[in-house]
């Protein structure tokens, strides 16, 4: 987007807006802790993983690499509308169609530029490579810095360089210019050049805030520009993805978990329950043995319960087990042998009582 010179009020309105997305990455209200590559974790919990939309680079046979888990393949386009150019990026990573011949960069970092744009042939960087993510609320800012130059770089005084044009090269004579220290060529040329001002040089920046998509046919993310300062120095876009919705951080190897804190609190409670209860029996009831417990009464009947409940579920169990084969005939067996045994033995406690008797 193309600001002309005298639209004042649009001007100020886009450094304004670019003003505060820089306060706003720098500010400390709320710190975000980042661990990995493109991940974020905020102060209320909230967790963010855009390494899903890092577009990898694809193998030489043009497929997939085996770790993508659905990653693109290809980088992000986004259109420049009435800026004149379009620009390419990718999100926490480099390009993956590699750039050379960049304006204002050795060639050391081409392979490290994150977007870029070209005009007229010319290829400009608007940051390099960079993964650190902040979290502002339910958005997510990434920044990429160091891109091509931008801007003025010196200012020369105009009076100063024309009156050096005018006496370079000039040739002076007569009695006041006679004397060797009188010269006044090679001090108005030394003063002009003194007097150059060298600014700091800018770099273009993109500063990338990502909205949560919700939509579930949504597809890859997608990129949107959104304006740019009138030195063309900064310049801001838009990401929707789905990755950029808050989410639960996954367990860590060698971090504690949820349910590890839940029983580490359980056990610290147990043991001051159990501390507690043993003092204040062993000082103030002046008990000894296991009543020195706290609430033996109610933990013994709790043990006897469970005895009783063990002693019940097994003698029930037995009546399902194989019974040994012998046993059989001892009780009872199929010919009948062990009724006529009870009835001899009564037949003769019988003729005992009666001899008894007599």
């Amino acid at each position: 987007m193309r600001f002309p010179r005298d639209s004042r009020p649009t001007g100020s309105a886009i450094l304004c807006l670019l003003s505060l997305a820089s306060i706003s990455i720098a500010a400390d209200a709320d710190k975000t802790t980042t661990s990995t590559a493109c991940t974020a974790s905020s102060t209320s919990g909230a967790f963010f993983d855009l390494r899903p939309d890092i577009a990898l680079k694809p193998n030489p046979d043009g497929s997939k690499p085996a770790h993508s888990n659905g990653a693109p393949i290809v980088d992000y386009h986004a259109k420049g509308f009435d800026y004149g150019s379009n620009f390419t990026l990718n999100i926490c990573g480099a390009v993956v169609e590699p750039v050379e011949d960049v304006i204002g960069l050795e060639e050391s970092k081409w392979q490290n530029v994150s977007a870029y744009y070209t005009s007229k042939g010319d290829v400009y960087s608007l940051g390099l490579q960079s993964g650190m993510l902040i979290s502002r609320g339910k958005e997510l800012v990434l920044q990429y810095t160091g891109g091509s130059p931008c801007g003025k770089s010196t200012k020369k005084n105009p009076d100063l360089e024309d009156r050096s044009t005018i006496h370079e090269g000039a040739s002076y004579r007569g009695s006041d210019f006679e004397r060797d220290g009188d010269a006044p060529s090679a001090t108005v040329t030394g003063a002009a050049k003194a007097k150059e001002t060298d600014e700091p040089k800018r770099r273009k920046s993109a500063t990338i805030f990502f909205s949560c998509d919700r939509d579930a046919g949504a597809g890859a993310a997608q990129v949107s520009y959104i304006a740019t300062d009138p030195e063309e120095c900064s310049y801001v876009f838009k990401v929707k993805s789905q990755n950029a919705c808050a989410g639960v951080e996954p367990h860590k190897p060698g971090s504690v978990g949820p349910g590890s804190v839940f029983l580490i609190i359980f056990a610290i409670a147990v043991l001051v329950y159990l501390l507690g209860g043993i003092f204040y029996q062993r000082t103030m009831a002046h008990a000894r043995g296991w009543k020195q417990l706290p609430n033996y009464s109610l933990w013994a009947s709790v043990w006897s319960f469970i005895c009783d409940f063990f002693v019940i579920v097994t003698s029930s169990c037995a009546q399902f087990l194989p019974h040994r084969r012998g046993y059989h005939y001892v009780s009872g067996s199929p010919s009948g042998r062990g009724r006529s045994s009870r009835e001899d033995e009564n037949r003769l406690i019988d003729q005992y009582d009666e001899e008894w008797e007599d």
